[in-house]
């Protein structure tokens, strides 16, 4: 892959990629093997002292698994890659990777309510304090919210369930400045519309489940290195990356450089704590992967004609998807110049009644929790994902009573669009 720069298409089907030694096959085998035999005793040893190339267990290092974590890695312009168990895994291990007991992470306002929830309650119970900025705040009032133990800025690139973007340009100044990692969460949007890296990130993270796999059979989570961040600046925000490791090895900053974070997540994290990404997954993942270019432009495609088609409709009171939100043209047209995603929230004017009548009247489109299938789905946010709350805290978040967040899929526009009319064609006046 280094004759030349190839253009994302190719790359998706081919970066990384290995052919198997032993049968020559042409698509990545599953190694479905715990583990992996020595050549030797001292062989095991310097396995696991760090000090061979050589894998020594699947936990954190399956052939099938590193060929997908290093494809995500090479479409979102990174340097490596990890797989884990799922999204919130994903999120989880990253954060782990940065901060502990006593740290602080600051975030945007506007998060997908699984990662608020994991933010305020285990994440918190472990000791680690999450501050929200208005995802709207200027550059200064994000600088004034850093703390000496600031050790994360997190934000996702197109929020979930409403689609608010994030400017990360500013959020990458906001980085720069003060020497604290901006870790975004590129599910939504995914590396075709949208590569943090090249606007500051240190660190991107996925739900592989979605859009990546695309075809909804697998769970699952990757954590991007960026490659772009000095972890040896600032020792002491991360003196575990500058503590001398076991059997007289180097710390991680001094052995990996810029790589340090990445082989800290794998090595310690991911190992340690253990979740595991199964190669059967990875393999699947791997085949969703190989489309992604051609089905973002379908999914773009029909979100617009989705929004266009039910922006103006009399039962829905306020439409939200950020291709056709001119309050947020200029952030999205710097952002997302090849589209905003395939999430399409539609406020119902009618409130809890409407969404059940206008949800129940669904043929095609399938009522469940998921996002990013080839299929399209919907959803009543405030009594499912946002059932938790009170009252008061949804609509804080701007979840309404009547809020319905559709993820539109890969379906003929015509039959989404003529789905979604006649059911709101049902819904109480």
């Amino acid at each position: 892959m280094s004759e030349r720069a190839w253009a994302f298409e190719t790359r998706q089907i081919h970066a990384g990629a290995i052919v198997d030694a032993e049968a020559g096959a042409r698509v990545t085998p599953i190694y479905q093997s715990a583990g992996y035999v020595f050549d030797s005793f001292d062989d095991g040893a310097e396995r696991f002292a760090g000090r061979s190339a050589q894998r020594a267990y699947s936990r954190n290092d399956n052939p099938t698994n590193v060929v997908a974590a290093q494809r995500i890695a090479d479409l979102e312009g990174g340097i490596d890659g990890v797989l884990v168990a799922s999204g919130q895994a994903a999120i989880a291990a990253a954060l782990a990777a940065l901060a502990q007991a006593g740290d602080h992470v600051l975030t945007t306002d506007r998060l997908y309510e699984g990662t608020r929830e994991m933010m305020r309650g285990v994440l918190r119970r472990q000791g680690i304090a999450f501050e929200a900025v208005a995802l709207g705040a200027d550059e200064e009032t994000w600088i004034a919210a850093v703390r000496p133990e600031t050790r994360a800025i997190y934000a996702e690139s197109i929020a979930n369930p409403l689609g608010e973007v994030a400017d990360l340009a500013l959020l990458g100044r906001v980085s720069r400045r003060t020497g604290v990692p901006l870790v975004v969460d590129n599910t939504v949007a995914t590396p075709f519309l949208c590569r943090p890296f090249e606007h500051g990130a240190a660190v991107v993270i996925h739900s592989t489940s979605k859009w990546l796999s695309g075809h909804g059979s697998v769970i699952g989570g990757a954590v991007v290195d960026g490659g772009t961040f000095d972890w040896s600046a600032a020792p002491e925000r991360f003196p575990h990356l500058h503590t001398a490791r076991p059997h007289g090895a180097p710390s991680f900053a001094e052995r990996f450089g810029r790589a340090a974070y990445v082989a800290y997540l794998r090595s310690v994290v991911v190992l340690e704590q253990g979740p595991s990404f199964p190669a059967t997954s990875a393999f699947l993942l791997l085949h969703g992967i190989e489309t992604l270019s051609l089905r973002m432009e379908r999914h773009v495609a029909n979100a617009l004609a989705v929004a266009t088609a039910l922006r103006s409709h009399p039962a829905v009171a306020r439409l939200h998807y950020p291709g056709v939100d001119d309050g947020q043209a200029a952030v999205v047209a710097r952002l997302l110049p090849d589209g905003a995603g395939s999430i399409v929230s539609i406020e119902l004017a009618g409130g809890v009644e409407a969404a059940r009548a206008f949800l129940d009247g669904l043929r095609l489109v399938s009522q469940m929790t998921h996002i990013g299938d080839v299929r399209t789905l919907a959803i009543h946010s405030g009594s499912t994902i946002h059932g938790k709350l009170e009252e008061a805290e949804r609509r804080e978040l701007g979840i309404t009573p009547g809020l319905v967040r559709i993820s539109v899929g890969l379906e003929r526009a015509e039959d989404i669009v003529a789905d979604l009319v006649q059911a709101l064609e049902g819904v109480p006046a």
